[in-house]
């Protein structure tokens, strides 16, 4: 078992609601890559605490973890603002720790919305911008812009991160769609489907797969049955300690079974 210590980060002063992350840093037999999480909860719930069981997994393989907190009162757009608020300040505990800025993001649901945004498109306007190695999404929207039979409660929780009416300002809807900011030379992308997904189906990040590797970048998709929405929050059933699993070797550089779709293994649907 590798001990670790745990360190808790408030972005402002004095303390703002949400603007907070944790670290945990293994005591011994550091890994060069640091991981940062982004919790889920439909954009105005959840918890950084949420991932505190995958931490100490990931810090007792050796890596450096953080997980981060957003404010659930604000749009998405100054949700996403506070992310990348953590994450930079994650890389500069890195750098003062004497540590590589290798980074990994990972995701889910709402999480994993933010932390696509967090690492694709243009990063031009951001100060001392560190692009992530690579970003594991467990069910991630595709698109912000509606689409035909949208589950209706996740249509409700979408218009209220936008904090607008699609009819409105559609162009607030397509800066959040992750669908319209893939520019080549994004990270490389591994979404995580659950086969009884409901909210974000997996043939859409199929479809977005195409066009992620028609851009040059790469990407994988796996689908992981016999579970739902948000399955990897602990590591008790099979398919939790599996996807646990697949997050290392693609962290790693390992090859990944049975993916539906990735442009380094040669398999497609």
């Amino acid at each position: 078992m590798n001990d670790f210590k745990y360190i808790s980060y408030y972005l402002d002063k004095p303390l703002r609601q949400g603007r907070v992350y944790d670290i945990f840093v293994p005591e011994k037999d550091l890994r060069d890559t640091a991981i940062f999480i982004v919790h889920g909860g439909g954009w105005n719930g959840g918890s950084r605490l949420q991932y505190h069981t995958l931490m100490e997994a990931f810090a007792d393989r050796g890596y450096i973890v953080a997980s981060t907190d957003y404010r659930l009162t604000v749009p998405a757009t100054e949700q996403l603002k506070d992310i990348q608020d953590a994450y930079l300040h994650f890389c500069r505990f890195l750098k003062d720790s004497g540590r590589p800025l290798k980074l990994f993001v990972h995701g889910s649901s709402a999480g994993a919305h933010l932390a696509s945004l967090l690492a694709c498109g243009d990063k031009s306007g951001i100060e001392n911008w560190v692009a992530p190695q690579g970003v594991t999404l467990q069910a991630c929207p595709a698109s912000f812009v509606p689409w035909d039979e949208i589950f209706p409660a996740v249509w409700s929780a979408m218009q209220r991160a936008a904090g607008c009416a699609y009819s409105e300002k559609p162009e607030v809807y397509k800066q959040l769609s992750l669908d319209h900011q893939i520019t080549p030379g994004d990270p490389q992308l591994f979404f995580m489907e659950a086969e009884c997904e409901h909210m974000f189906w997996p043939c859409q990040k199929l479809q977005l797969a195409r066009k992620i590797a028609d851009a040059g970048n790469q990407v994988k998709v796996k689908i992981y049955p016999k579970v739902e929405h948000g399955f990897i929050y602990s590591l008790e059933r099979t398919q939790q300690i599996a996807a646990f699993e697949d997050i290392i070797k693609f962290i790693e550089n390992e090859k990944i079974e049975n993916c539906t779709f990735s442009t380094t293994e040669g398999e497609t649907l």
